[in-house]
Order: structure tokens, then C-alpha cells, then sequence
């Protein structure tokens, strides 16, 4: 198995425990929940059940078809035929009398995989997992119940933050995360595809580092063929992935997708009254709902901008909503080697400067390594300021630490070492200046390259004190 080391280690430790466990697996869908779960426990799994999925289903029958579904589980793997159950809490009964006849003292692991689409409304689905483990399975040290759901926010409200009867009740919870670069390096390795990491870096770009994307990568393809294959060509697998996403995990895709959009029309992204503004809709709970959900589920970001007080930000952080929003979404034709043809055209040389900046922002450890800070406490940001004089100042990353240091990024894309000329060097020089008026005195600020192959040596080079290249993002 690709990564996941930390997660199976875990995962077999709970099952030797000798006591009952409740386990939550989450994480965005296809990020590979039920795969760890199928090939660490692969032979011990007592019984495993899957919701159907909400989408193009007919909301009315979902209750009725989810019980069916989850009677007929239990009468492939073992159960004596009866009556089909006419509610959860029959469900769970059934399930309940179903392991102790198949009880011989060894530890008994159940896998409800897709917990949150059982949960239709008003079908009592919640209550009867209540009652099945507060009342028999908890009591139970030979159980282990794990549970998976793509839905985020589902997972945190119902079951891990759950303030009524399961307050407190799951034992251990575990987000798994896309793979960073050096795991999505090792999984194209592994599956024979050949690229390059400059090549790799655009793939994370592109599929965020799901891997279940990433198994579609034929090998002896270049990456613009394999991606023209996923997005542009005629059937092309990933073509209606956006819509199926925001479909499968939350219960209000188009209101959701209207925020995405939104905050995809600007970098920095928006702050919460001009989301209301710009959408016309009412500040109120439910929009916290929303805005919740898309945080839990890392399609989105919460952060204060350095230097702009307490006004919180919304930023989109998603490569495959990125992605999909600029080169896929409500273009009517599309050029079926699209990528190909226009893999050199400044439209794409444009995204790969902002996406890249993402990759960063998603490998902040990495870039703390090459520092050499690792076990430094830091914060991190992008930031831009006005000045009445001049163009005022943008900067990709600042890295804040309390050693008294800001590590002020500038973050390029390029096919070559990065060469630093007379102007560039006068803009640098310029940012530093703004940024300084802004911070104590006692604070150092240390201009940092972060970059493909490195930074060309000549007369301005000296201006970066840090250079961190693709390799280091490589790193584990």
C-alpha cells in the first residue's frame, strides 16, 4: 500500500486492543477510505455493509431501499432468511442476533463503509445506531465497529462531536489526507507510470493527489495525453466528477458549488460579508453550514491575510475544483487533445503560477524542513498591501516565526533555473521595504525562492537568502 503506513499501524493496534472500539474514518471522496480499510483488515472482516448512494436516487424509496440493501448484506454473509426489517432499529436487532451466533470469542470487525448516505431524512437511522452501540455494542470488547463516510462535516457533527447520546462514544478517529508529492511519486512508480517530477507537480496540480484519479494515468502516456484522456476527450472519465462530488457528500450540492465558484474568482479568496453580498444570500446559520462543511471537507480554507487585523478570509484550496472551474466547467465544445494543443499557451502558463502557489501551501512542512526549521512554531499567509505612492506589494507566502524571523516567498514555476534580473531585484528590494514598515524591528526578514530547479547564480541572485526547489517538496 502507497503512504497510509501511520494509518494501518493504527488501525491494527485498535484491533488488537481487547476492548470495543469505535472507529471514524473520513476524508474527501476517493481519497481511498475503503481501500486502507479493505487491505489492512483484508480476511477479518466479520461483516461489512455499504450505503447507497442519495445520487439520482428517489429521494421518497431511499429509506425503504437503503433497509433492503442492508438485509440483504446480512444474508450474504451468513444470516438465516426472515422478514425484511421495516426500520433501523429492526435493522441493528437483526445485526445484533446476526454476530452472536457467529461469536466465538475472537475480535468481531464491522465496516459500515458510506455511514452518512444511510442517514436519510426522518428514518430514524442515527437513534438505532445510537441504541445498537450504547446498549450491545460498546458492552462488547471483542467489537470493533469502524465506520467511513465522505461527507465531512457529517462525520464531525453526528459522530465525533455528536453532543446527544454518542457524545464522547467514538474511540478513535482518523482523516485520511490526499498524498503529498512524494507519496503520488511513489504511487505513479508503483503502477509503472513514467513522469517526471516537474511533470508529477502539474498532476497535483491538476488531481489534488487523490489516488483514485491518479489509477487512471495509463503508463506509456505523457501527462497532457493523460489528462486530455480524464477531462477533454469524448466519454472522458472525470468529465462529471465535479458534479458527482458536490452530489455525494453534501445535501445542498448547488448552494455549495455557488460558493466555490465564487471564491474561485479570487486568489486570495473573500471574506464572509462579501460572500453575502456577492451571492445576495442571508448571513446567517446556514451559510455557517455550508461554510463548515466545505472547510471540513478541505475544499476550503479559513485564515486571517498578515496584516488585515481579525477579518477572516475563505480561500479555495481544491486542485481538482481549481482545475476543473478554469479549463472544464460550462465550456459548451471542448478540444478533445485540448491539453496537448494548449500545454505552452499563456492561459495555462498563468494557471500553473497560481497552482503551484497551492502546492506550496499544501506542503508547508516540506518547505520547514529545507529551512531547517522543523520544530519551530509558525504561521502562514499570503499578503498584499496598498501604498498611496506605488503598486503597493503582493507576496506569495509569508512564513511567520516566533524566532523572531518571516520568511518572505516568492513562489515560480519555471522549466529552468530561475534567473533573477536588474528590475526583478528592484521589485523584491521594494516588497521588503513595505513589509518592514509593517512588523517589529526586532523581526529579521529572510527572502526565500521557492521554485523548480533552483535560482541562477549571478550580480541579484544574492537577494534570496533561502532556495527551496521541487526536490525538496519531494521530500517525506
Amino acid at each position: 500500500m502507497i503512504g497510509r503506513k501511520k494509518e494501518v499501524k493504527e488501525l491494527n493496534q485498535l484491533y488488537n486492543s481487547n476492548k470495543a472500539e469505535l472507529v471514524a474514518i473520513y476524508g474527501r471522496r476517493r481519497i481511498g477510505k475503503t481501500y486502507l480499510v479493505d487491505e489492512t483488515f483484508k480476511g477479518r472482516i466479520t461483516f461489512r455493509h455499504a450505503g447507497l448512494s442519495p445520487v439520482d436516487e428517489n429521494k421518497k424509496g431511499m429509506l425503504k431501499a437503503q433497509l433492503e440493501h442492508f438485509y440483504y448484506s446480512l444474508l450474504l454473509q451468513g444470516m438465516a432468511g426472515s422478514n425484511k426489517p421495516e426500520s433501523w432499529l429492526e435493522a441493528f436487532y437483526m445485526l445484533e442476533k446476526f454476530l452472536e451466533e457467529k461469536d466465538n470469542g475472537t475480535r468481531q470487525l464491522i465496516f459500515l463503509d458510506e455511514l452518512p448516505w444511510l442517514d436519510t431524512p426522518r428514518s430514524g437511522f442515527m437513534t438505532a445506531f445510537e441504541g445498537f452501540w450504547n446498549t450491545w455494542g460498546c458492552h462488547r470488547d471483542n467489537l470493533m465497529v469502524v465506520v467511513c463516510g465522505s461527507a465531512n462535516s457529517w462525520i464531525l457533527d453526528k459522530l465525533i462531536n455528536n453532543h446527544g447520546g454518542l457524545y464522547n462514544r467514538v474511540t478513535y478517529e482518523i482523516k485520511l489526507l490526499p498524498f503529498t508529492l512524494n507519496e503520488c511519486e511513489e504511487f505513479y512508480v508503483n503502477n509503472h507510470v513514467k513522469l517526471s517530477r516537474y511533470d508529477i507537480a502539474q498532476s497535483y496540480m491538476i488531481l489534488g493527489g487523490i489516488p483514485y484519479y491518479m489509477g487512471y494515468f495509463q503508463s506509456g502516456m505523457s501527462l497532457a495525453q493523460n489528462i486530455d484522456t480524464l477531462f477533454f476527450a469524448k466519454q472522458a472519465k472525470l468529465r462529471d466528477e465535479y458534479d458527482r462530488l458536490f452530489g455525494s457528500i453534501f445535501s445542498h450540492p448547488e448552494e455549495m458549488k455557488k460558493i466555490v465558484t465564487l471564491l474561485f474568482a479570487r486568489n486570495a479568496g473573500y471574506t464572509r460579508r462579501e460572500i453575502v453580498e456577492k451571492l445576495g444570500i442571508s448571513d446567517g446559520g446556514t451559510l455557517s453550514q455550508y461554510l463548515n462543511a466545505l472547510i471540513s471537507s478541505d475544499f476550503v480554507i479559513k485564515y486571517i491575510p498578515f496584516g488585515k487585523g481579525k477579518k477572516e478570509h475563505y480561500k479555495l484550496i481544491d486542485p481538482f475544483c481549481m482545475f476543473y472551474l478554469r479549463f472544464v466547467d460550462k465550456k459548451k465544445r471542448l478540444d478533445e487533445n485540448f491539453w496537448q494543443h494548449n500545454i505552452s499557451s499563456q492561459q495555462v502558463i498563468s494557471w500553473r503560477g497560481f497552482a503551484y502557489e497551492n502546492v506550496c501551501f499544501n506542503h508547508i512542512s516540506q518547505i520547514k524542513k529545507a529551512l531547517g526549521i522543523s520544530g519551530v512554531i509558525t504561521t502562514h499567509s499570503a499578503w498584499s498591501k496598498r501604498s498611496d505612492d506605488t503598486d503597493g506589494a503582493q507576496i506569495d507566502l509569508l512564513i511567520l516565526r516566533n524566532d523572531n524571523i518571516i520568511n518572505m516567498c516568492e513562489i515560480k514555476y519555471y522549466g529552468d533555473e530561475f534567473v533573477v534580473n536588474k528590475d526583478y531585484y528592484q521589485v523584491l528590494l521594494h516588497r521588503q521595504e513595505i513589509l518592514l514598515k509593517e512588523i517589529s524591528p526586532k523581526i529579521s526578514i529572510h527572502n526565500t525562492l521557492i521554485t523548480t530547479f533552483g535560482l541562477a547564480y549571478n550580480e541579484y541572485s544574492g537577494v534570496f537568502s533561502n532556495v527551496i526547489t521541487l526536490d525538496d517538496l519531494f521530500a517525506e
